[in-house]
């Protein structure tokens, strides 16, 4: 493979082979492949965590100066605490590392022929947290809560653990979801060990299809995802299920909800901001979405990708808005911490180029246990028992990537 000299950015070399990129990939390392590019970083030379992200980002550019590869690779938690990681009570904080060594590639979308099955083990036990009584319950009593002040949406998320005999290579996973998911962010990241102590590496492993924002110069894109509706291997049934999704005045809704939210907090940065008029039809492997592709141009030159993520992290599409209520009732309805999921995932260089995607459609890979993670957006009008489906459906990212076929 080929070193990239400048970072992963627009001056990244691209002559690395993408199929090359994904084989070399191993526990411990980031991967990261976009529409744009796919990147290998490798080792640490310098691991910047914790603290508030305008000091990250100080420090981040302080120590990219004269470093071997000029960017940082890391990881963003989704924080139930408004204080967030060290100064709340959540266990995850942010993660950055300078790379001892970095190859770049162009998409490895595509690059995976063949289905690979080393490293998926049979199934020990598989825990839903909560069982879908539970998350049928939560989902009314947030339905409640829209009705009695002035939240206008939350998410709520459910997980599932799944715990084997053998240990499990997140490599195989990651293998996997480049061969399932040909668009999109498809990223394994390692993870700080948890503040319990607890032993052994932890990978967060997905295939996400959302762009949180993407810095070039003063170009700035992001691309918000809100409104669903399953797949279906039924051609007809397929059809019907995005026709009635870019026919629902109920997604709609929930998809102006984000797409405002996330212009309103570009605008004050940009001297220009460009929206369509009206979200397109999106699709992955398992579900559509309706997708608002934004773009402007930055008013100052210095306000570098990880504080563009910072200031639009957690968009509504996995809080809910206003982001203060909704966030608090998501630590009190969800049985368990976030940590990463809903996070973000991506990149920053020493001139403050980046992409970070949305950390959605996720595993989080212990040595011989996962934890999945699936979430939907819940407004004024939602189904318990259509929210549950949902997520039923979004479980399928991984779970076909595992190949296992669970009924949740």
């Amino acid at each position: 493979m080929t070193v990239a000299g400048r970072g992963a950015g627009a001056h990244a070399d691209q002559r690395a082979d993408p199929a090359e990129l994904l084989a070399a990939y191993r526990r411990g390392d980031f991967f990261l492949s976009t529409a744009e590019r796919s990147i290998l970083a490798r080792g640490a030379d310098t691991v910047l965590d914790g603290g508030d992200i305008d000091r990250l980002d100080t420090r981040l550019s302080q120590a990219l100066t004269g470093a071997a590869h000029p960017v940082a690779v890391g990881v963003l938690p989704f924080s139930t605490d408004p204080a967030g990681g060290e100064q709340g009570t959540d266990r995850a904080g942010a993660r950055f590392v300078l790379p001892r060594e970095l190859w770049s590639a162009a998409p490895a979308h595509g690059a995976a022929a063949q289905r690979a099955t080393r490293g998926v083990p049979v199934p020990a036990e598989v825990t839903p947290i909560p069982e879908p009584e539970g998350h049928r319950a939560a989902v009314q009593r947030a339905l409640t809560a829209l009705g009695e002040g002035d939240l206008r949406k939350v998410v709520l998320a459910r997980a599932l653990d799944i715990s084997f005999t053998a240990d499990v290579d997140p490599a195989c996973l990651l293998h996997n979801l480049v061969r399932d998911n040909t668009g999109g962010y498809t990223y394994a990241v390692e993870l700080p060990r948890p503040a319990d102590g607890s032993p052994g590496p932890r990978s967060l492993v997905g295939a996400s299809p959302e762009l949180l924002v993407r810095r070039s110069g003063t170009r700035v894109s992001a691309h918000p995802h809100a409104g669903s509706a399953p797949r279906s291997a039924d051609a007809d049934i397929d059809r019907r299920n995005a026709e009635a999704l870019l026919g629902s005045a109920k997604d709609h809704a929930e998809h102006a909800m984000v797409t405002e939210a996330v212009v309103a907090a570009l605008r004050p940065l940009c001297r220009r901001i460009d929206v369509p008029p009206a979200p397109s039809l999106m699709s992955t492997s398992t579900m559509w979405h309706l997708g608002t592709a934004i773009t402007g141009e930055l008013r100052d030159e210095g306000i570098s990708a990880l504080r563009l993520a910072a200031a639009l992290h957690p968009t509504p599409a996995v809080c809910g808005t206003p982001t203060p209520a909704a966030r608090s009732l998501v630590g009190e309805l969800e049985p368990f911490e976030r940590d990463y999921y809903a996070g973000a995932v991506g990149w920053v260089d020493t001139a403050g180029d980046g992409e970070w995607a949305v950390a959605i459609r996720c595993a989080q890979v212990a040595e011989r246990s996962l934890r999945l993670y699936s979430g939907g957006g819940i407004v004024a009008g939602s189904d318990p028992d259509a929210e549950l489906a949902e997520t039923s459906a979004k479980f399928q990212t991984l779970l076909r990537a595992m190949g296992l076929d669970l009924r949740l």
